[in-house]
């Protein structure tokens, strides 16, 4: 069935024009501060458009108070779309001030403790899978809603103006008509995840043509260019074309998705594969690509501690449920992940020749968290950074002042006991971090949990004494509470 076109009725124009108005109207009603979603794509770029022109055509006096537009950098969005969406946030920042409107951009970025990397490498968390998808949390929402919070918390409420369409998927349409119901007023529904804000969704009715028609008939307000947006997508799109809409029976351009390069949540990148496809010039991310699959691994058990976070060892039918990945497999992405980023910097167009695949604030939590957390004093990073770039890493030596051949020594004494090796390191670790303490309290049982975490002589050890203990675990318990790993603080 057919989707019915918003402008069926009044024509393009006089449907613009009275969406114009009526963000007139709500904008002038009160000093609640807006807040305006932006990702990029052509559904954000529509309302933000839309709400520009509205704006722009209010004296100077009624524009009494700012429109903040935020933009989420998950940090491994797709390299083309993060460049468009940074390029537009800057074009937007100076069209601002040109024109004398309140429009105040955002770039957010998720804590660096909370970033993809730092909990896949770091941490060793597993690529993101239906039953344990601990990125869209720590990556998107955290950063959007601690904003949308701080910006309540200063104004007491908020309006949130996103561009949200029932014509997404039959699900997102379902549950927009079911928040109609708790409306206070037309197009403003309550925000279920943070309280004291109000959605706004202009374009809530308009189908997938009705947002390419607008595109391409409206001139862009702050100076960026649409047809570079329906080029992005349709070299996004895999027959490499966006036709132009003449009536019903014409495809639409709206079905391109643009995300995370890394996201495992979907079979194939199809976007990213797209473009490699239809653009030569864009041959430069093929490694991003190819390291994207090797993280897809329909079966990593292989790749990953049979312990959990915490040490224990849980059974699940015939084995144990694997726990986050070994030291050698976040050793390993690590390796691939900075020669990809050497490789595209080396032979990709000028415009990436400084990408940055992973911040050096990430290697920095990486490097803590595997010192800290992991015991892992070894101290490989700046080594792997090094055989990677081919530079020194720019953090100086460990605190923890251990000398390699001590390492060397241990390994000989430990020979093939890989277990026997990092109990005898986790301990090494334990004493030398609370011996700069100024107090020495936790001390035994931070050993304690040393050692029971490595007491067995193997995997198979374990699985047989986690049988005779009848510690049965949930897998789908373990994936969507992964344990925490404890934190010792060190005096700095």
């Amino acid at each position: 069935m057919s989707q019915v076109s918003a402008f069926s009725e009044l024509g393009l124009k006089t449907t613009v024009n009275n969406l114009i108005e009526e963000i007139q109207s709500l904008y002038r009603s009160d000093d609640i501060p807006w807040i305006v979603g932006y990702s990029g794509g052509k559904d954000s770029t529509s309302v933000l458009s839309l709400v520009w022109i509205a704006i722009s055509r209010l004296t100077p006096d009624e524009r009494h108070k700012t429109i903040h537009v935020i933009s989420t950098d998950t940090l491994v969005e797709n390299p083309i779309v993060a460049s468009w969406v940074t390029h537009s946030l800057d074009t937007m920042r100076e069209a601002a001030l040109s024109q004398q409107l309140p429009f105040t951009p955002h770039r957010l970025t998720p804590d660096v403790k909370d970033t993809f990397w730092v909990n896949l490498i770091g941490k060793g968390y597993p690529a993101p899978r239906p039953k344990f998808r601990w990125c869209t949390e720590r990556l998107k929402i955290r950063p959007s809603n601690t904003f949308v919070r701080n910006m309540v918390r200063a104004s007491g409420e908020t309006i949130l103006v996103l561009g949200t369409r029932k014509a997404e998927s039959s699900s997102r349409g379902a549950r927009m008509k079911e928040l109609e119901k708790s409306r206070a007023r037309d197009r403003l529904s309550p925000n279920e995840s943070l309280p004291n804000s109000l959605v706004f969704s202009p374009i809530e009715d308009w189908t997938n043509d009705d947002v390419w028609l607008y595109l391409m008939q409206v001139e862009n307000p702050w100076g960026y260019d649409n047809r570079m947006l329906l080029n992005m997508y349709r070299g996004a799109s895999a027959d490499n074309e966006c036709p132009l809409v003449v009536d019903t029976s014409t495809p639409s351009c709206g079905d391109s998705r643009f995300g995370c390069w890394v996201c495992t949540m979907v079979e194939k990148d199809k976007s990213m594969s797209a473009m490699i496809q239809n653009d030569q010039e864009k041959e430069w991310m093929r490694p991003l690509m190819e390291l994207r699959d090797e993280l897809d691994i329909p079966d990593d058990k292989h790749l990953r501690d049979f312990r959990r976070m915490n040490g224990s060892v849980q059974l699940f039918h015939d084995g144990t449920i694997p726990g986050p990945y070994t030291k050698e497999s976040r050793e390993n992405w690590l390796m691939k992940l900075l020669t990809a980023q050497k490789w595209v910097r080396e032979n990709g167009p000028d415009d990436v020749r400084s990408i940055e695949l992973i911040t050096m604030e990430e290697l920095h939590e990486i490097r803590r968290v595997w010192l800290v957390e992991k015991k892992e004093i070894e101290d490989t990073l700046p080594g792997i950074y090094k055989a990677a770039t081919g530079l020194d890493f720019p953090g100086g030596s460990s605190h923890l002042n251990i000398s390699a051949e001590i390492f060397t020594s241990l390994r000989d004494i430990c020979g093939d006991d890989a277990l026997h090796y990092e109990m005898m390191r986790d301990l090494i670790a334990t004493e030398r971090r609370f011996s700069m303490m100024a107090r020495r309290k936790g001390l035994l049982e931070e050993l304690e949990r040393s050692i029971k975490r490595s007491y067995y002589r193997d995997r198979d050890d374990a699985l047989g004494f986690a049988r005779e203990k009848g510690d049965i675990g949930s897998l789908e318990e373990e994936l969507l509470e992964p344990s925490v790993p404890v934190e010792v603080k060190v005096r700095e």
